[in-house]
């Protein structure tokens, strides 16, 4: 039996956060100062064979040898660790083998089916287009939500030259080799363009210039103007078509049998890395269905998530579905009814608008809901996203989560709209410590709440390690790099030199008390006292009492034993 509490902290990292490995991160928790902090660990998804989205578009969920090994993952089991694992239900890496068996065997593969034929899905359910896909009516669309402009396909060259679109909710990106000057004279002559008659290098060049420059705006070869040479486009489209190449994440067809084996083997494999939490990914957009929504499509959501549990009983792990909405929207509450453990997404914002406001009382309220409903759930304060904020909607009003947006900026963050539409914001990047005011009092003050609050409490090494927003990152990332404000790789000097600071060992001796002391726990009683601007925080569970009293005025806290 675990020494750890049962809803213990669990740290949350990428495996090269911290040293640059998994082993580095290891050989840190292996320290004394981090002796009975964490009884879990939540490792972001490149610990995978992935590609894209620094992990969320899998291969396939063998180890990255690059980032880690097995041998990491006993030695977290010798220190009493479970790990907290990814897995992304609703797509996979264009580079995974059942993909690329689609590319090279085409209709006839094994996994033709595997993936979602957009034309199949729609057929007799709208218009065939001049691009080669059917347009679906827009009675039978209209409440689908799309995450781009556009519908959500990606056109796949098959090995006959045939183009067939797949759905495709997430990133894609299609690659074409660029032609130089004697690519395009050896295209004309193979096409018999000119009369068989070679054309001249230096028009060859032009030609060749001209389409690499329009390949780095973005256009696809059909959209491209050859001018003058026209003559030339279609054996020139042909030439980058025929050997194109993708980047993407592609969406799983749920009514193929192989793609339930799929589901099988990966919660296996979980399981034999020493999982007792898997967290699914993308969950919510699996189901589709024509006239219905393809986010959280209900029941059918819910019926596929029955039966992935049931795959995961089997396997000893317990599932998260991971899902933002507002508060309003309830839909928390629904899949905690369901019996499954849910994210407290509400908790990071709500915590830093009872510190500008010098107030607890929404946590109380929130806390009350929580115990009252017996809601499981997984809080924490930053992470590899950024602060939710969308959810807060429908808890707080409107015009207050508009001035904690402004709270955060003002202090370095960065702020997206939701998919492009103005005033749906879904989160602020920045690291929890800076949308603070990197001040160590409120961080600790912070932290100290977090532990106190109804839940199992995930912390961001990061905020740990009081880190402050990253822009150089940002720069460096480009375009849609705004989250890597808060995803800084820290050396193992960077991390000796952080581990001298105040605010991190007291954090430190936060989470042992926190994973060690059995008057918590999920099925322990929480009370919760206001007087002014103080709440008291009192845990009791088999006669063991703790408590902590909390001045949202002064952020002083005291822990009551």
């Amino acid at each position: 039996m675990s020494k750890f509490v049962d809803n213990g902290p669990m740290l949350n990292a990428y495996p090269d956060s911290c040293g640059g490995t998994l082993g580095d991160i290891v050989t840190l928790l292996e320290k004394d100062e981090f002796k009975d902090t964490f009884g879990s660990f939540y490792i972001l998804p490149s610990i995978y064979n992935t590609d894209l989205d620094r992990g969320f578009s899998v291969i396939d969920y063998g180890i990255n040898k690059e980032l880690g090994s097995k041998e990491d993952l006993d030695r977290l089991r010798a220190l009493g660790i479970d790990l907290k694992l990814d897995f992304i239900l609703n797509h996979a890496s264009v580079l995974s083998p059942q993909f690329q068996d689609l590319l090279k065997n085409g209709e006839n593969s094994k996994y033709a089916d595997f993936f979602i034929n957009w034309n199949k899905f729609w057929e007799g359910c709208g218009e065939m287009t001049e691009g080669g896909y059917i347009q679906p009516r827009e009675d039978l669309i209209k409440d689908m939500f799309f995450r781009k402009p556009g519908l959500p396909i990606l056109m796949v060259r098959m090995p006959d030259g045939k183009e067939i679109p797949y759905w495709n909710t997430f990133y894609q990106e299609v690659q074409y080799k660029k032609p130089d000057a004697q690519d395009i004279i050896n295209i004309a002559e193979d096409a018999g363009i000119n009369g068989g008659e070679r054309i001249q290098y230096m028009t060859a060049d032009i030609v060749a210039k001209l389409v690499c420059s329009q390949l780095d705006e973005g256009l696809r070869p059909e959209d491209m103007d050859f001018g003058k040479y026209d003559y030339l486009k279609s054996a020139v489209c042909e030439f980058l078509n025929k050997d194109r190449k993708y980047l993407g994440q592609m969406d799983l067809n749920i009514k193929s049998d192989l793609v339930w084996e799929h589901y099988e083997n990966t919660l296996k494999t979980l399981s034999g890395y020493g999982a007792a939490i898997v967290r699914l990914d993308a969950f919510a957009y699996a189901p589709k269905e024509p006239g219905k929504r393809n986010f959280l499509n209900e029941p059918d959501t819910w019926d596929v998530l029955e039966r992935v549990k049931g795959i995961a009983e089997k396997n000893g792990v317990r599932l998260l579905p991971e899902i933002h909405d507002s508060y309003g929207a309830g839909i928390y509450k629904k899949v905690a009814d369901k019996g499954y453990m849910t994210y407290d997404f509400f908790l990071p914002g709500l915590l830093i608008y009872a510190m500008e406001k010098n107030n607890g009382e929404v946590l109380a309220k929130w806390a009350k809901e929580l115990m009252d409903n017996d809601i499981r759930v997984v809080n924490m304060l930053g992470c590899h996203d950024g602060i939710p904020v969308l959810d807060l909607k429908g808890f707080i009003p409107d015009d207050e989560i508009e001035n904690l947006i402004s709270t955060i900026v003002r202090r370095g963050g960065l702020v997206k709209n939701l998919h492009g539409q103005k005033n749906m914001y879904y989160q602020v990047n920045a690291t929890y410590y800076s949308a603070l005011g990197a001040e160590d009092k409120k961080m600790l003050f912070a932290r100290a709440v977090q532990m106190f609050m109804p839940g199992k409490p995930q912390v961001w090494y990061l905020d740990l390690f009081a880190g402050e927003n990253d822009m150089d990152g940002v720069k460096r990332a480009g375009a849609g790099g705004h989250k890597e404000i808060n995803r800084t790789n820290l050396s193992k000097e960077k991390i000796a030199a952080m581990m001298e600071k105040p605010v991190v060992q007291k954090q430190l001796e936060l989470l042992r008390l926190r994973n060690t002391n059995p008057a918590f726990g999920f099925d322990a009683k929480l009370d919760i006292q206001q007087d002014g601007s103080v709440l008291t925080f009192m845990w009791e569970n088999n006669g063991h009492k703790i408590g902590l009293k909390a001045d949202f005025a002064t952020y002083d806290y005291e822990i009551i034993e």
